[in-house]
């Protein structure tokens, strides 16, 4: 029975692993692929158009306010009386009469008016426009940056995958030479050459390797998930799988790296404009403001007609001689503020300088740990086959054979691992600088 089990368990596992579709990509596919869809990507040009939304509020300063009104009222105010008939056009001589003039009957005006207010020059709307737009201008910067980090991302994910897909293959090479020496172990141990711990052992040790093929398919898995969600596609029974192997290439970095062209590093130069503009706005609230605005307007007592009508226009010259020190706060706070930003810039700066210090080093450090783990590989398979050959003429104990094949296979995984870890370090190296 629990044999039985056993094989429809691996059956299901089989038939779902089959279900998986396998998809090939190169890592010049990636880099060609289209990073429109991705989350962060679409979240910053949802920012663009927000800043783009807030700037059109800025229109107010140029194109004219219209409102349209209809209303009615009733009233026995004699001045209220007396000037609704006049707008009504339909005053009398009898309307003169003293009596009606201080006791007048209720009076009933339908109003329809229209009116209109065009700003002609507001110098404070039109330096917090142009804030608005060097906003807009850094978020796209901004923008840019983010897709050269999704890049980066993706190279970086694309290395994961590549280092799963090789600790695999490593594993599985490993796991048939365990077979091959068990099986040899097992024909020893049934001539009464060796006792049953040494069969143990190589059982213990087969599995282990599944153990960690089981950790490698996962990260395959993982990796490959990664992508798709960085990419947004859909991941659903498929998995990808890389065409290009990890290859250690040598990388020389140049040590005067200027990164004043940094995406980044220009959207934090581009923000201080904003600041200069705020504040000549708020300087600006002292200049004097020119405005036109004008009215048309119908009165009549019934609801349907439109008899009486007039309109008013002019001009309309104001200033701001004393806002309690308001505009005053508001420069100190941009001054405040820019210079704030200038330092943040300088922090930001340095640092990043030194993060690229720091992945040069890096660089440098996975490259001698490549070298010193490839070193070891080679020396560990040497090893091997030198017990190898003294196991097969019965000079070496399987424990030896055993420690000799873990460690040849140890050696091989920490090189692979080295090996991305020297990719990562040089793309990351190559994103700083960019």
């Amino acid at each position: 029975m629990k044999k039985l089990i056993v094989t429809i368990a691996v059956f299901v596992v089989g038939n779902f692993s089959l279900a998986q579709e396998i998809i090939p990509i190169s890592k010049t596919q990636l880099e060609t692929k289209s990073l429109d869809q991705n989350l962060q990507i679409r979240l910053a040009e949802k920012e663009i158009q927000l800043a783009q939304t807030e700037l059109l509020a800025a229109r107010a300063a140029y194109l004219p306010n219209i409102t349209a009104s209809y209303s009615f009222i009733n009233t026995n105010s004699p001045l209220m009386a007396f000037g609704t008939k006049l707008n009504q056009a339909r005053i009398e001589m009898m309307d003169f009469n003293p009596d009606l003039l201080n006791n007048p009957k209720s009076i009933n005006n339908f109003n329809t008016k229209i009116e209109v207010q065009q700003p002609i020059i507001n110098m404070d709307a039109v330096y917090m426009k142009k804030a608005g737009e060097v906003k807009t201008e850094v978020l796209k910067i901004q923008a840019e940056r983010t897709k050269e980090y999704i890049r980066f991302e993706l190279k970086k994910a694309y290395g994961m995958l590549q280092l799963a897909y090789k600790m695999q293959e490593t594993l599985e090479k490993a796991k048939q030479t365990t077979l091959t020496n068990k099986k040899v172990i097992e024909n020893y141990f049934n001539n009464g050459m060796i006792q049953k711990s040494d069969v143990l052992y190589m059982q213990v040790r087969v599995s282990e390797i599944d153990s960690q093929l089981q950790m490698a398919k996962s990260n395959i898995q993982n990796a490959s998930d990664y992508l798709f969600f960085l990419l947004d596609q859909d991941k659903t029974n498929k998995i990808l799988k890389p065409t290009d192997a990890l290859e250690f290439q040598e990388f020389f970095s140049n040590n005067t790296t200027n990164i004043s062209d940094r995406k980044d590093v220009q959207a934090y130069q581009k923000s201080l404009e904003a600041y200069d503009f705020m504040e000549k706005a708020s300087q600006s609230k002292f200049l004097p403001r020119l405005n036109a605005f004008g009215s048309f307007e119908m009165n009549d007592k019934k609801i349907s007609s439109f008899n009486g009508n007039g309109y008013m226009a002019g001009l309309q010259l104001s200033w701001n001689v004393f806002d309690g020190l308001k505009s005053k706060s508001e420069q100190e706070k941009y001054k405040a503020e820019k210079l704030k930003s200038q330092t943040e810039i300088e922090v930001y700066t340095k640092k990043s300088l030194l993060e690229i210090s720091k992945a040069q080093t890096q660089i440098v450090d996975t490259e001698a740990k490549v070298n010193f783990s490839k070193q070891a590989w080679e020396q560990s398979q040497e090893a091997y086959r030198i017990r190898k050959n003294r196991y097969d003429q019965g000079l070496e104990k399987s424990a030896d054979l055993l420690t000799a094949e873990t460690l040849m296979s140890q050696k091989e995984l920490e090189m692979q691992q080295a090996i991305f870890e020297h990719y990562t370090a040089v793309e990351y190296y190559k994103f700083l600088s960019s």
